[in-house]
Parts: C-alpha cells; structure tokens; sequence
C-alpha cells in the first residue's frame, strides 16, 4: 500500500525527480543510471525505438540522442505534455502498453524504464506479448527495473523507498523472474545464450535486461 507521497512525486515534477535524482545515486548518477540498458548496444540515426511508458521523458531525452526515430507511449496525458516539452525531438502517443496502436514489426528497439513494477502480473504477460508483436523480428527489447537485492546491505533502503512511493506490484515484481516471463513469451537472450540475465547493479537491486525477437527463418 503506498503512501501520500506517491501520489504527490506523480503530481509534482520537481518532487518525481528529487526522488529519481537520489534513487539514482546507488549506480552512479541519473544519467548513468539511465543508460546501463544501452551499454554494449549499437543504435543508428535511423534505428526506430519505442520509449514503452516513457512518463516525463527522462530516458527519452537520452535516446534521442542516439535516433532521429524516437516514440514515446505513455498512458498518462499529463506525463506526455510533460514530456513534450522536455524532449520535443520525440513523438508520443497516448495508450495502454498492453493495447499498443502499432503495426507488427514496427519498431528496431522498445525499451522502458522502471516501469513493469506498475504492472500486475496479467498486464505483464500481455505488455511481453505486445511488445514482441511490434518489434522487426531481430528487434531488441530492453528494460531496467527493480529487483530483489543479492547484496543485504541494500535490502533496507529498497524496502523503505518500496514502501513509501510504489505499491504491492512492486513486491510482486521483485519475485518474478522476468528473464523466464520474457523467454516464454518467444524472446532470447541478446548475442548470446550464455549471457548472464538479468545483469544486476547497486547490490542486485537493479536489474537490466536485453533480450532480443528471433530473426525468422
């Protein structure tokens, strides 16, 4: 159950972003923080991405950088203007992650940012499923989100910051192995089968994941 404070860092922007500045802090930063999903990638001007639940556009601004093809989804009208102003560089389309108005094989790239710990379990499996419609097959799926710590020393801190601004999907999240979900859905590992997913930071309660749609035979 979460507190009064969730809903005033949704409300105010400076708030949202104190919190994410300070959360950030555990890997290094916020702009490190959002770029851990892009390390060992190789992104074109001409790669289309989807920024799944972009909010604000705090990672859209990132991506942009790298693509001239860059689309921000959001279900939240208020998040979109706020990120319409932020990074007017993008596109952005108002819809559900689960009931995306998109072609199949339409985008190279669909990243989101913690975001999936919103989601309950049945919305999980059919953002997945979603998500693998409309990537090109030989697309890339990334995300970054929370996850439970291998390291104990930053169990009170997750804790804490769970309790106080998300909710019990959060919990729930965090003892799903999102690697398998997505491997059931169809995806595999990005490069390699050997690859280590998730790849784990700040004591492993972060979590990044790159998992690819097979290139039809």
């Amino acid at each position: 159950m979460a507190t009064i404070l969730r809903e005033l860092s949704y409300r105010y922007q400076w708030l949202y972003d104190a919190i994410a500045r300070l959360a950030a802090l555990t890997v290094g930063g916020e702009a490190r923080f959002r770029q851990l999903v892009l390390q060992g990638l190789t992104i074109a001007p001409e790669t289309k991405i989807l920024d799944l639940c972009c909010g604000s556009g705090q990672t859209t601004q990132f991506l942009v950088q790298y693509s001239n093809d860059v689309t921000g989804l959001d279900a939240s009208a208020r998040s979109l203007d706020r990120a319409k102003q932020n990074v007017p560089s993008a596109s952005y389309v108002e819809a559900l992650a689960e009931e995306m108005p998109f072609a199949g094989g339409q985008f190279d790239l669909v990243h989101t940012s913690v975001a999936m710990h919103e989601m309950r379990p049945a919305q999980l499996r059919q953002i997945f499923l979603e998500v693998y419609r409309v990537l090109d097959p030989g697309g890339l799926f990334i995300l970054i989100d929370f996850h439970a710590p291998t390291n104990l020393v930053f169990w009170p801190g997750l804790a804490v910051f769970l309790w106080l601004f998300e909710t019990e999907t959060a919990w729930q999240l965090i003892e799903t192995d999102l690697s398998g979900f997505l491997a059931e859905v169809g995806f595999q590992p990005y490069n390699s089968a050997a690859d280590r997913q998730p790849k784990l930071y700040a004591g492993g309660s972060i979590q990044v994941i790159q998992v690819q749609k097979p290139v039809e035979s």
